[in-house]
């Protein structure tokens, strides 16, 4: 995990190097924006790669559940700064659409954005396949962030390409106002989903079903009567569920305990990152 944020941050640099000397060379205001919305991915895969850090850590002490919540601060930040960068550029196109200024060394600066976009395209990839196999919510914002903006950028050189042929450049700045919304749009995303994992939202339903049947198949195929109460919340790569077991009134201490360790191995079978506690109640109860 700790790997691919560090490449996210390579990555980011040389994608950044390469969009603004994209920038400088033409003067186009929505490649400017484009290498803008770059910074904000330097620095949120820097954060990122100090919360996969943190939240490898095992559990401690103070961190009985480990750190794995330290994600969502990093998934909050990255959102966040894209809400910044899309005022930012805004601030920057607005006055360019009524005064526009047309680009210079267009195949130069076309040239060096297919790289940059070239860049992302492989690591946003990277990063989603990464964040999917490890469970990752930093690596998989990263990702779609990254991936969100070679849409962008994409979109950024064929309005480009369209200014310079029809000659409105007027285009450019309507273009960077468009990428702006589109990365408010992300950023919100962002923060959404980070919050709601901060406020223990529950997992998604898909997901809660799987774990839920799991635990039920297990439960009943060992003598219990009913399972119920079920709550789950994920921190980071990991899944709680907590659940109620009912269990006969004549099964020991001993055996509903051995019934315990069954449910919680095939829970650890079918869904490894997750740890499940179980309260064995009587009939009636």
């Amino acid at each position: 995990m700790e790997r691919a944020a560090l490449v996210s941050v390579a990555t980011g640099v040389t994608v950044l190097a390469l969009k603004t000397v994209a920038w400088r060379v033409t003067g186009s205001v929505a490649l400017g924006s484009d290498a803008l919305e770059s910074i904000v991915n330097v620095v949120a895969a820097v954060a990122m790669w100090v919360a996969v850090r943190v939240a490898a850590r095992p559990p401690d002490a103070d961190h009985p559940f480990g750190h794995g919540k330290a994600e969502y601060f990093s998934a909050v930040l990255e959102g966040a700064m894209v809400l910044v960068a899309s005022g930012l550029i805004v601030r920057e196109a607005w006055p360019r659409i009524w005064h526009p200024t047309p680009a210079h060394a267009f195949g130069q600066g076309l040239a060096w954005s297919l790289v940059a976009s070239a860049c992302n395209g492989a690591l946003g990839v990277y990063l989603l396949r990464r964040g999917k196999a490890l469970r990752s919510l930093a690596l998989e914002a990263d990702g779609r962030h990254v991936l969100t903006d070679v849409v962008t950028s994409a979109g950024v050189l064929v309005g480009f390409t369209a200014a310079k042929v029809t000659g409105w450049w007027a285009l450019d700045a309507i273009l960077a106002v468009l990428v702006a919304l589109q990365i408010l749009a992300t950023g919100w995303g962002l923060v959404r989903r980070s919050v709601g994992g901060l406020m223990d939202e529950n997992l998604d339903p898909q997901a809660a079903a799987a774990l839920e049947a799991v635990v039920s198949r297990a439960a009943r195929a060992g003598g219990a009567m009913e399972v119920h109460g079920f709550r789950l919340r994920r921190a980071g790569a990991h899944s709680f569920c907590e659940v109620h077991m009912v269990v006969p009134g004549g099964m020991t201490v001993e055996v509903a305990h051995r019934l315990c360790d069954e449910v919680e191995r095939a829970v650890a079978v079918e869904h490894p990152h997750a740890e499940v506690t179980i309260h064995v109640e009587p009939p009636g109860a």
